[in-house]
Protein backbone atom coordinates (compact mmCIF):
# COMPACT_ATOMS: atom_id res chain seq x y z
CA UNK A 1 0.00 0.00 0.00
CA UNK A 2 2.59 2.18 0.52
CA UNK A 3 3.76 2.38 -3.08
CA UNK A 4 0.05 3.12 -3.94
CA UNK A 5 0.16 5.95 -1.40
CA UNK A 6 3.45 7.15 -3.01
CA UNK A 7 2.02 7.15 -6.17
CA UNK A 8 -1.14 8.82 -5.38
CA UNK A 9 0.35 11.55 -4.02
CA UNK A 10 2.92 11.98 -6.67
CA UNK A 11 -0.08 12.68 -9.04
CA UNK A 12 -1.53 15.68 -6.76
CA UNK A 13 -4.19 13.69 -4.07
CA UNK A 14 -3.89 14.81 -0.63
CA UNK A 15 -4.37 11.95 1.58
CA UNK A 16 -4.75 8.13 0.15
CA UNK A 17 -6.30 5.11 2.00
CA UNK A 18 -7.82 1.90 1.30
CA UNK A 19 -11.29 0.36 2.05
CA UNK A 20 -12.64 -2.83 1.70
CA UNK A 21 -14.87 -3.80 -1.02
CA UNK A 22 -17.50 -5.46 0.79
CA UNK A 23 -20.96 -3.72 0.40
CA UNK A 24 -21.72 -0.44 2.20
CA UNK A 25 -24.69 -1.86 4.33
CA UNK A 26 -24.81 0.70 6.60
CA UNK A 27 -24.88 3.86 3.61
CA UNK A 28 -27.26 1.45 2.28
CA UNK A 29 -29.56 1.58 5.05
CA UNK A 30 -29.30 5.48 5.59
CA UNK A 31 -30.36 5.97 1.96
CA UNK A 32 -33.53 4.12 1.99
CA UNK A 33 -34.47 5.66 5.70
CA UNK A 34 -33.47 9.09 4.05
CA UNK A 35 -35.38 8.95 1.05
CA UNK A 36 -38.88 7.03 2.96
CA UNK A 37 -38.59 10.37 5.20
CA UNK A 38 -38.69 12.64 2.34
CA UNK A 39 -35.07 14.01 3.11
CA UNK A 40 -33.79 13.79 0.00
CA UNK A 41 -35.45 16.46 -1.56
CA UNK A 42 -35.47 14.73 -4.82
CA UNK A 43 -32.44 14.51 -5.29
CA UNK A 44 -31.47 11.27 -7.71
CA UNK A 45 -27.29 10.92 -7.55
CA UNK A 46 -26.69 8.04 -5.04
CA UNK A 47 -30.39 7.85 -3.94
CA UNK A 48 -31.67 7.04 -7.42
CA UNK A 49 -30.05 3.12 -7.23
CA UNK A 50 -29.22 2.63 -3.46
CA UNK A 51 -28.31 -1.22 -4.17
CA UNK A 52 -25.87 -0.65 -7.06
CA UNK A 53 -24.27 2.65 -5.38
CA UNK A 54 -23.47 0.73 -2.11
CA UNK A 55 -22.27 -2.32 -4.11
CA UNK A 56 -18.49 -1.45 -5.25
CA UNK A 57 -18.63 -5.34 -6.93
CA UNK A 58 -21.30 -4.32 -9.01
CA UNK A 59 -18.46 -1.68 -10.40
CA UNK A 60 -15.44 -3.97 -10.53
CA UNK A 61 -16.66 -8.02 -10.62
CA UNK A 62 -14.61 -9.53 -8.10
CA UNK A 63 -13.55 -6.45 -6.27
CA UNK A 64 -11.51 -6.77 -3.27
CA UNK A 65 -10.26 -3.20 -2.44
CA UNK A 66 -11.30 0.49 -2.53
CA UNK A 67 -8.28 2.52 -2.81
CA UNK A 68 -9.63 6.31 -2.10
CA UNK A 69 -8.18 9.36 -2.81
CA UNK A 70 -8.63 13.19 -1.43
CA UNK A 71 -7.40 16.61 -3.18
CA UNK A 72 -8.08 19.35 -1.56
CA UNK A 73 -10.05 22.07 -3.88
CA UNK A 74 -9.73 24.89 -1.11
CA UNK A 75 -8.38 28.52 -3.11
CA UNK A 76 -7.45 31.55 -2.14
CA UNK A 77 -10.64 33.74 -2.73
CA UNK A 78 -10.59 36.37 -4.60
CA UNK A 79 -9.73 39.90 -4.35
CA UNK A 80 -12.63 42.24 -2.78
CA UNK A 81 -14.71 38.87 -1.82
CA UNK A 82 -16.56 39.51 1.47
CA UNK A 83 -19.70 39.93 2.85
CA UNK A 84 -22.88 39.69 0.97
CA UNK A 85 -23.30 43.20 1.11
CA UNK A 86 -19.82 43.68 -0.19
CA UNK A 87 -20.14 41.37 -3.09
CA UNK A 88 -23.39 42.62 -4.20
CA UNK A 89 -22.09 46.12 -4.19
CA UNK A 90 -19.53 45.15 -6.83
CA UNK A 91 -19.46 45.50 -9.92
CA UNK A 92 -18.10 44.95 -13.85
CA UNK A 93 -18.64 45.38 -17.22
CA UNK A 94 -22.09 44.17 -16.62
CA UNK A 95 -22.86 46.52 -14.37
CA UNK A 96 -24.71 46.15 -11.19
CA UNK A 97 -24.60 43.09 -8.27
CA UNK A 98 -22.99 39.90 -8.13
CA UNK A 99 -23.43 36.36 -7.33
CA UNK A 100 -20.99 34.16 -5.67
CA UNK A 101 -19.93 30.79 -6.77
CA UNK A 102 -19.26 27.67 -3.81
CA UNK A 103 -15.89 26.74 -3.81
CA UNK A 104 -16.23 23.38 -5.33
CA UNK A 105 -17.81 24.62 -8.43
CA UNK A 106 -15.52 27.53 -9.01
CA UNK A 107 -13.49 24.82 -11.23
CA UNK A 108 -13.11 22.19 -12.66
CA UNK A 109 -11.92 20.11 -8.90
CA UNK A 110 -12.90 16.73 -10.59
CA UNK A 111 -10.56 17.22 -13.47
CA UNK A 112 -7.15 16.40 -11.37
CA UNK A 113 -8.72 14.17 -9.05
CA UNK A 114 -10.13 11.51 -12.08
CA UNK A 115 -6.45 11.84 -13.30
CA UNK A 116 -4.86 11.10 -10.42
CA UNK A 117 -7.11 8.23 -9.74
CA UNK A 118 -6.61 7.23 -12.91
CA UNK A 119 -3.26 6.76 -12.62
CA UNK A 120 -3.31 4.60 -9.59
CA UNK A 121 -5.97 2.83 -11.78
CA UNK A 122 -3.33 2.44 -14.28
CA UNK A 123 -0.63 1.31 -12.31
CA UNK A 124 -2.61 -1.51 -10.71
CA UNK A 125 -4.08 -2.37 -14.39
CA UNK A 126 0.26 -2.55 -15.71
CA UNK A 127 0.00 -5.31 -12.92
CA UNK A 128 -2.65 -7.64 -14.32
CA UNK A 129 -5.41 -6.43 -11.96
CA UNK A 130 -8.64 -4.98 -12.85
CA UNK A 131 -9.54 -1.37 -11.25
CA UNK A 132 -11.86 1.63 -12.71
CA UNK A 133 -11.15 5.18 -11.10
CA UNK A 134 -14.74 6.88 -9.90
CA UNK A 135 -15.43 10.68 -9.12
CA UNK A 136 -18.57 12.87 -8.46
CA UNK A 137 -20.29 9.29 -9.94
CA UNK A 138 -23.07 7.89 -8.19
CA UNK A 139 -21.84 4.04 -8.64
CA UNK A 140 -20.05 4.40 -4.90
CA UNK A 141 -21.05 6.57 -2.29
CA UNK A 142 -17.59 8.58 -1.78
CA UNK A 143 -17.78 9.13 1.73
CA UNK A 144 -19.03 6.06 2.88
CA UNK A 145 -15.62 4.03 1.68
CA UNK A 146 -13.45 6.99 2.64
CA UNK A 147 -14.76 7.08 5.79
CA UNK A 148 -14.11 3.32 6.52
CA UNK A 149 -10.91 3.62 4.56
CA UNK A 150 -9.80 5.94 7.44
CA UNK A 151 -9.36 9.32 5.38
CA UNK A 152 -11.18 11.14 7.88
CA UNK A 153 -14.69 11.71 10.17
CA UNK A 154 -18.21 12.55 9.64
CA UNK A 155 -18.96 15.83 11.05
CA UNK A 156 -22.30 17.26 11.77
CA UNK A 157 -22.73 19.13 8.40
CA UNK A 158 -22.71 15.69 7.29
CA UNK A 159 -19.36 16.48 5.29
CA UNK A 160 -15.78 14.23 5.61
CA UNK A 161 -13.54 16.09 8.21
CA UNK A 162 -9.59 15.18 7.69
CA UNK A 163 -7.45 15.02 10.53
CA UNK A 164 -5.88 18.68 10.50
CA UNK A 165 -6.74 19.39 6.91
CA UNK A 166 -10.87 20.10 7.33
CA UNK A 167 -13.28 19.38 4.86
CA UNK A 168 -12.76 21.42 1.43
CA UNK A 169 -11.66 18.17 -0.42
CA UNK A 170 -13.48 16.40 -3.27
CA UNK A 171 -13.28 12.17 -2.96
CA UNK A 172 -13.16 9.50 -5.53
CA UNK A 173 -12.06 5.80 -5.42
CA UNK A 174 -10.71 3.31 -7.62
CA UNK A 175 -12.32 0.04 -6.99
CA UNK A 176 -10.07 -2.63 -7.66
CA UNK A 177 -9.74 -6.53 -7.41
CA UNK A 178 -6.50 -6.10 -6.17
CA UNK A 179 -6.38 -7.06 -2.28
CA UNK A 180 -5.15 -4.18 0.14
CA UNK A 181 -5.04 -4.42 3.90
CA UNK A 182 -7.59 -1.86 4.62
CA UNK A 183 -7.79 0.85 7.55
CA UNK A 184 -7.66 -0.44 11.13
CA UNK A 185 -10.58 1.86 12.14
CA UNK A 186 -12.08 4.30 10.69
CA UNK A 187 -10.99 7.94 12.38
CA UNK A 188 -12.37 9.22 15.47
CA UNK A 189 -14.72 11.96 15.83
CA UNK A 190 -13.25 15.02 15.97
CA UNK A 191 -16.06 17.48 16.57
CA UNK A 192 -16.93 16.93 19.97
CA UNK A 193 -19.37 19.21 21.31
CA UNK A 194 -19.32 21.41 18.55
CA UNK A 195 -22.88 22.70 17.00
CA UNK A 196 -21.35 25.48 14.75
CA UNK A 197 -22.21 24.20 11.44
CA UNK A 198 -25.54 23.25 12.41
CA UNK A 199 -26.16 26.87 14.12
CA UNK A 200 -24.58 28.22 10.91
CA UNK A 201 -26.85 26.71 8.54
CA UNK A 202 -28.69 29.18 6.78
CA UNK A 203 -31.47 27.72 6.21
CA UNK A 204 -31.56 25.45 9.30
CA UNK A 205 -30.72 22.44 6.81
CA UNK A 206 -28.89 20.28 9.14
CA UNK A 207 -31.84 19.02 11.40
CA UNK A 208 -29.25 17.13 13.64
CA UNK A 209 -25.82 16.11 13.65
CA UNK A 210 -24.97 14.74 10.14
CA UNK A 211 -28.25 14.59 8.62
CA UNK A 212 -28.90 16.87 6.24
CA UNK A 213 -32.36 18.06 4.80
CA UNK A 214 -31.87 18.86 1.38
CA UNK A 215 -35.22 20.53 0.89
CA UNK A 216 -33.69 23.27 3.19
CA UNK A 217 -29.86 22.98 2.02
CA UNK A 218 -29.45 26.17 -0.51
CA UNK A 219 -26.70 23.80 -2.55
CA UNK A 220 -29.51 21.37 -3.80
CA UNK A 221 -32.70 24.15 -3.82
CA UNK A 222 -29.96 25.91 -6.32
CA UNK A 223 -29.81 22.91 -8.64
CA UNK A 224 -32.96 21.83 -8.02
CA UNK A 225 -36.16 21.91 -10.69
CA UNK A 226 -38.89 24.25 -10.49
CA UNK A 227 -39.93 27.21 -8.27
CA UNK A 228 -37.25 28.35 -5.52
CA UNK A 229 -39.01 27.80 -2.17
CA UNK A 230 -40.50 30.93 -1.24
CA UNK A 231 -39.58 30.73 2.70
CA UNK A 232 -35.53 30.29 1.49
CA UNK A 233 -35.21 32.93 -0.82
CA UNK A 234 -34.12 35.78 1.50
CA UNK A 235 -31.95 33.40 3.35
CA UNK A 236 -30.03 32.61 -0.46
CA UNK A 237 -28.70 36.01 -0.36
CA UNK A 238 -26.53 36.28 -3.43
CA UNK A 239 -25.44 32.51 -4.06
CA UNK A 240 -26.00 31.53 -7.80
CA UNK A 241 -24.61 27.97 -7.25
CA UNK A 242 -23.74 25.91 -4.02
CA UNK A 243 -23.84 27.41 -0.43
CA UNK A 244 -20.12 27.28 1.96
CA UNK A 245 -21.83 28.54 5.40
CA UNK A 246 -21.49 25.08 6.94
CA UNK A 247 -17.81 24.38 5.85
CA UNK A 248 -17.06 28.23 6.81
CA UNK A 249 -17.78 28.39 9.95
CA UNK A 250 -15.94 24.69 10.96
CA UNK A 251 -13.02 25.58 12.79
CA UNK A 252 -10.82 22.88 11.43
CA UNK A 253 -11.51 24.52 8.42
CA UNK A 254 -10.91 27.88 9.80
CA UNK A 255 -7.37 26.50 11.64
CA UNK A 256 -5.97 23.96 9.64
CA UNK A 257 -7.12 24.12 6.01
CA UNK A 258 -4.57 25.19 3.42
CA UNK A 259 -5.19 27.28 -0.28
CA UNK A 260 -3.91 26.20 -3.36
CA UNK A 261 -3.86 29.24 -5.69
CA UNK A 262 -6.95 29.50 -8.04
CA UNK A 263 -7.33 28.09 -11.02
CA UNK A 264 -6.54 30.69 -13.95
CA UNK A 265 -10.48 29.96 -15.59
CA UNK A 266 -11.60 29.88 -11.96
CA UNK A 267 -15.46 31.72 -11.16
CA UNK A 268 -15.60 32.95 -8.40
CA UNK A 269 -18.60 35.56 -8.43
CA UNK A 270 -20.62 36.51 -11.79
CA UNK A 271 -22.23 39.71 -12.38
CA UNK A 272 -26.35 39.01 -12.42
CA UNK A 273 -26.77 40.80 -15.49
CA UNK A 274 -24.32 38.38 -16.69
CA UNK A 275 -26.43 35.67 -16.00
CA UNK A 276 -30.05 37.13 -17.06
CA UNK A 277 -28.75 38.99 -20.45
CA UNK A 278 -26.53 35.71 -22.03
CA UNK A 279 -27.94 33.92 -24.48
CA UNK A 280 -28.14 29.67 -23.49
CA UNK A 281 -25.39 28.96 -25.76
CA UNK A 282 -23.12 31.25 -23.83
CA UNK A 283 -24.71 30.34 -20.45
CA UNK A 284 -24.20 26.82 -21.23
CA UNK A 285 -20.14 27.11 -22.54
CA UNK A 286 -19.41 28.94 -19.22
CA UNK A 287 -21.37 27.08 -16.82
CA UNK A 288 -21.99 23.50 -18.10
CA UNK A 289 -19.98 21.62 -16.14
CA UNK A 290 -22.18 22.50 -13.41
CA UNK A 291 -25.36 20.11 -13.05
CA UNK A 292 -28.43 22.00 -14.37
CA UNK A 293 -31.52 19.95 -14.32
CA UNK A 294 -32.40 18.73 -18.50
CA UNK A 295 -29.23 21.11 -19.24
CA UNK A 296 -31.09 24.55 -19.35
CA UNK A 297 -29.83 27.62 -17.70
CA UNK A 298 -33.23 28.84 -16.97
CA UNK A 299 -32.42 27.59 -13.70
CA UNK A 300 -29.48 29.83 -13.24
CA UNK A 301 -31.54 32.52 -14.75
CA UNK A 302 -34.32 31.88 -11.73
CA UNK A 303 -31.56 32.16 -9.20
CA UNK A 304 -30.28 34.57 -10.20
CA UNK A 305 -34.01 36.58 -10.11
CA UNK A 306 -33.93 36.03 -6.78
CA UNK A 307 -30.29 37.55 -5.70
CA UNK A 308 -31.42 40.27 -8.00
CA UNK A 309 -34.63 40.67 -5.60
CA UNK A 310 -32.22 40.36 -2.43
CA UNK A 311 -29.29 42.70 -3.08
CA UNK A 312 -30.23 44.85 -6.23
CA UNK A 313 -31.23 48.54 -6.28
CA UNK A 314 -34.98 48.88 -7.37
CA UNK A 315 -33.88 52.74 -8.53
CA UNK A 316 -31.37 51.12 -10.90
CA UNK A 317 -31.84 51.65 -14.35
CA UNK A 318 -30.12 47.68 -15.30
CA UNK A 319 -32.10 46.74 -12.23
CA UNK A 320 -35.24 47.73 -14.12
CA UNK A 321 -34.95 46.55 -17.30
CA UNK A 322 -34.03 43.06 -16.51
CA UNK A 323 -37.03 42.71 -14.47
CA UNK A 324 -39.53 44.57 -17.01
CA UNK A 325 -37.93 41.76 -19.59
CA UNK A 326 -38.51 38.58 -16.93
CA UNK A 327 -42.06 40.11 -16.04
CA UNK A 328 -42.67 39.24 -19.82
CA UNK A 329 -40.30 36.58 -20.44
CA UNK A 330 -41.97 33.29 -22.20
CA UNK A 331 -41.06 30.99 -19.66
CA UNK A 332 -43.27 31.39 -16.70
CA UNK A 333 -40.67 30.26 -14.09
CA UNK A 334 -39.27 33.58 -14.65
CA UNK A 335 -41.86 35.13 -14.78
CA UNK A 336 -43.12 34.33 -11.55
CA UNK A 337 -39.03 34.81 -9.67
CA UNK A 338 -39.72 38.02 -11.74
CA UNK A 339 -42.95 39.38 -9.90
CA UNK A 340 -41.18 38.46 -6.35
CA UNK A 341 -38.00 40.36 -7.24
CA UNK A 342 -39.35 43.47 -8.50
CA UNK A 343 -42.22 43.06 -5.18
CA UNK A 344 -39.07 42.53 -2.58
CA UNK A 345 -37.48 45.74 -4.58
CA UNK A 346 -40.64 47.44 -4.05
CA UNK A 347 -41.08 47.84 -7.58
CA UNK A 348 -45.46 46.63 -7.52
CA UNK A 349 -45.43 49.28 -10.67
CA UNK A 350 -43.54 47.23 -12.98
CA UNK A 351 -46.12 44.31 -13.15
CA UNK A 352 -49.45 46.17 -11.66
CA UNK A 353 -50.65 47.18 -15.17
CA UNK A 354 -49.61 43.57 -16.36
CA UNK A 355 -52.34 41.06 -16.32
CA UNK A 356 -50.47 38.67 -14.66
CA UNK A 357 -53.57 37.70 -11.98
CA UNK A 358 -55.06 36.39 -15.81
CA UNK A 359 -51.95 34.79 -16.30
CA UNK A 360 -52.17 31.03 -18.12
CA UNK A 361 -49.46 29.39 -15.34
CA UNK A 362 -50.65 28.93 -11.68
CA UNK A 363 -47.07 29.66 -10.52
CA UNK A 364 -47.06 33.34 -11.87
CA UNK A 365 -50.70 34.05 -10.55
CA UNK A 366 -49.38 32.38 -7.12
CA UNK A 367 -46.71 35.25 -7.18
CA UNK A 368 -48.57 38.25 -8.23
CA UNK A 369 -51.38 37.49 -5.47
CA UNK A 370 -48.71 36.85 -3.45
CA UNK A 371 -47.37 40.52 -3.70
CA UNK A 372 -50.45 42.32 -3.96
CA UNK A 373 -51.66 40.38 -1.00
CA UNK A 374 -54.39 38.91 -2.75
CA UNK A 375 -55.77 35.35 -3.04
Amino acid sequence: MAEIDSIGRALGLDAVGVAPADPLLRARRILHERAASGLHGGMAFTYKNPERSTTPGAAVLGARSVIVGARSYLTEPEAGAGTVGERGSRSDEFGGPRAVVARYARADHYAPLRAALWGVAHHLRDRGWKAVAFADDNSVVDREVAWLAGIGWFGKNANLLLPRAGSWFVLGSVVTDAEFEPAAAPVADGCGGCRRCLDGCPTGAIISPGVVDANRCLAWLLQKPGVFPVEHRVALGDRLYGCDDCQEVCPPNQRFAEAREAAPDAIESVAVAEVLDSSDERLIERFGRWYLHGRDPKWLRRNALVILGNVGDGTDATTVRLLETHLDHVDPILRAHAVWAAHRLGRQDLFSDRRLADDPDPDVRAEWHAARGTT
